[in-house]
């Protein structure tokens, strides 16, 4: 799916074409970027490209586990890969895989996934303003990718990525991804988010992240300046 800033490609009109028209319709129509488990590249301008696996073992099929979309949600509707907007902060690709658990770890294709965050700052985009918020749609392997940057911290919670998966246009998934503490420390001692004092234990002080941080932290590895993660996300 073409991702600049001026793309104005509805989600919802991407789901009403893959449940009238089929995937292969879908696919014909939009070609989406697509992470590959365990794969690492530096997030770059273009979209970005599937890489060989390495040897690691594939996540367990299971359930991801559901919270809140929070405050901040919006239906922002743009189907885009690079959410940054230019932003400045440590570069973070995120390769993500849909599976159904109910119908055997089937890969989901043309599901709609929405992701949005904090910036560096700990501020969330509201009102006309729409960085670090956007949509994919899966491909034929139930997956896709974002171009974006690590999370700032605010307000006493685990730094996280938010994200919805919309399977079709009457049901979602919701829930959000937290980062491993150390390299939250190492992000935060880097500018620009060094101008602002960090938490000594960014995730430690949220209970959600006590319930969840198990099964919800992303295994990040570095990648150029940046860092890199993949994930497959298990709904019912």
């Amino acid at each position: 799916m073409a991702e600049n800033d001026t793309n104005r490609t509805s989600r919802r009109a991407v789901l009403r074409a893959a449940g009238t028209a089929g995937a292969a319709a879908l696919a014909a129509a939009c070609s989406g970027p697509a992470g590959t488990h365990g794969a690492a590249s530096r997030p770059s301008a273009s979209a970005p490209r599937p890489a060989k696996a390495i040897s690691t073992p594939a996540p367990a099929c299971v359930l991801s586990t559901e919270a809140g979309a929070g405050p901040y949600y919006v239906d922002l509707d743009r189907v885009r890969s690079d959410i940054t907007e230019g932003l400045g902060g440590v570069p973070f690709r995120l390769d993500l895989t849909v599976v159904r658990v109910s119908e055997g770890c089937r890969p989901l294709a043309a599901a709609a996934v929405d992701v949005w965050h904090a910036d560096a700052s700990g501020a969330y985009s509201t009102g006309r303003a729409t960085f670090l918020r956007g949509t994919q749609v899966t491909d034929d392997a139930g997956r896709c990718a974002f171009r974006t940057i690590v999370p700032g911290w605010y307000a006493g919670l685990a730094p996280h990525i938010h994200f919805k998966v919309h399977p079709d246009t009457r049901s979602e998934t919701t829930s959000q991804f937290f980062f491993p503490e150390d390299l939250l420390l190492k992000v935060y001692a880097r500018q620009p988010y060094a101008r602002r004092r960090a938490p000594e234990h960014p995730n430690q002080r949220d209970s959600r992240y006590r319930a969840a941080g198990a099964t919800m932290t992303l295994a990040a590895s570095p990648e150029g300046d940046g860092y890199r993660a993949a994930y497959t996300v298990g709904i019912a």
